[in-house]
């Protein structure tokens, strides 16, 4: 492998072949995710609505191993950019440690504190019961999501993207596969329910881990893993955090944002906080291609930002903030074309499918302008800037979106808390922007 291909190659056609791995692997995550929801829904409504409220805190589970993983990413970019290949070894190595120990902690947190969180937002002891069972499973495993996650952004800091794919794919299909095996008990399985699917879930997750860990010691990496490298650095470490911390705030305000959009619409219904969790499934499809492009990017931004190539950085920026624009304008045209159909994959009830193609066609509303957040957000990360991207997760996901719903629900009633989103959007855009040039100017 070429060390220095991402600042060689041409920058579309580079993006594309670092993306493309990704785009396919987000895309069949979200399928996962579509299909898991899926068969959930299928044991009952009030499955999917414990799933819906379990979403937060496995999301910011999520959000923290992704977050760190970025940082990691981010810090073993520039350096093999700037040709310190030692200093990103050591990343690697103390990167991963580190992971553990957030996964450790956050299963020792997250199980006891389930059922009071749950409690919080229902008083259905069916839909609490159904989310601890899930929960007690599902974050049992949060080491083994820390340390896949901080694989997968090793892999993808070199640019061994196929590799990531590979491993995202295998551990989706398996999930895939057992989610209806292990949930009604096909075959010689026993019908485990909800348990099933978080133990699904798990096997993915598993399955995951291992192949990367094989393909480490079977490939030649460029980035090298070692006990001796496991001394404390605490200017990397602290580096690693400054870019971690942010990003992985970025990811878990969704989570946040969701707890307080629930505390609103569950005044009106259950029905609307059931739409908000389906909505958020189906986000994850939608914005998926885009965060693919985003993880292509990063690692090409990064490596050309510590090489000193800053006009490329900034043809990199445009390159994709172009290609998210794309993407997003095909999931408006989606939305727009068959909300009745994507929220008929969750719930059969008349009332939810009726609130649900409502919801949907307001909020795709701000799809399209949202790409320059993303974009923004994302290149600021890769370019080892986390608060700046961290102010621009602040914006869309609390300081805007949340007064705006508060008040355009007094006006519209729950329909107010939709058309947040898009004014969320357009006002976060401009914002995001000028965050970004600001950012960029100071180099």
């Amino acid at each position: 492998m070429d060390k220095d291909f991402m600042k060689k190659q041409p920058v579309f056609p580079l993006i594309m072949s670092m993306s493309l791995p990704m785009v396919i692997s987000m895309l069949v995550n979200s399928l996962y995710n579509i299909i898991d929801s899926f068969f959930v829904a299928k044991i009952s409504d009030e499955a999917m609505t414990a799933l819906s409220l379990v979403f937060p805190v496995q999301n910011f589970i999520n959000a923290v191993a992704i977050g760190f993983g970025i940082g990691i990413n981010a810090v073993i970019a520039i350096h093999l950019g700037a040709g310190e290949g030692g200093k990103a070894d050591k990343a690697a190595s103390q990167g991963l440690l580190l992971s553990a120990v957030h996964g450790v902690l956050l299963t020792a947190v997250c199980i006891p504190l389930m059922p009071v969180f749950l409690g919080m937002f229902t008083d259905a002891e069916n839909v609490i019961e159904l989310g601890v069972q899930y929960s007690g499973i599902a974050f049992s495993f949060a080491p083994v999501i820390m340390l896949g996650i901080s694989f997968e952004k090793i892999f993808q800091s070199v640019g061994m993207m196929k590799v990531t794919m590979m491993s995202m794919l295998c551990g989706c299909i398996t999930n895939i596969i057992l989610d209806p095996v292990l949930i009604f008990g096909l075959g010689p399985f026993p019908q485990l329910g909800m348990r099933g699917a978080a133990v699904a879930t798990a096997a993915g997750q598993v399955l995951t881990l291992i192949i990367y860990i094989v393909v480490y010691f079977v490939k030649n990496m460029p980035v090298k893993i070692s006990v001796r490298e496991l001394r404390p650095d605490g200017k990397l470490m602290g580096r690693m955090y400054s870019i971690g911390i942010p990003a992985a705030l970025n990811l878990a305000l969704p989570s946040l944002l969701i707890s307080a959009l629930n505390g609103i619409l569950s005044v009106y219904s259950q029905s609307y906080v059931l739409v908000l969790g389906i909505y958020y499934k189906l986000q994850t499809f939608l914005y998926l291609p885009a965060n693919g492009v985003i993880q292509g990017m990063r690692p090409v931004i990064g490596f050309n930002y510590g090489a000193g190539e800053f006009g490329r950085v900034k043809k990199i920026y445009s390159t994709v903030l172009g290609m998210c624009a794309v993407i997003m304008t095909v999931g408006t045209v989606i939305c727009l074309a068959i909300p009745s159909q994507l929220m008929g994959l969750f719930t059969e009830n008349p009332e939810t499918l009726l609130i649900g193609q409502r919801a949907l066609r307001i909020i795709s509303a701000g799809f399209i302008v949202s790409a320059v957040s993303v974009a923004a957000s994302g290149a600021l990360e890769g370019l080892g800037k986390g608060m700046p991207s961290l102010l621009i997760s602040l914006l869309r996901y609390i300081v805007i979106i949340l007064p705006c719903a508060f008040v355009l629900c007094k006006v519209w009633g729950a329909d107010g808390v939709w058309w947040a989103f898009p004014v969320t959007e357009v006002i976060g855009a401009a914002l995001s922007a000028v965050i970004y040039r600001k950012a960029v100017r100071t180099e």
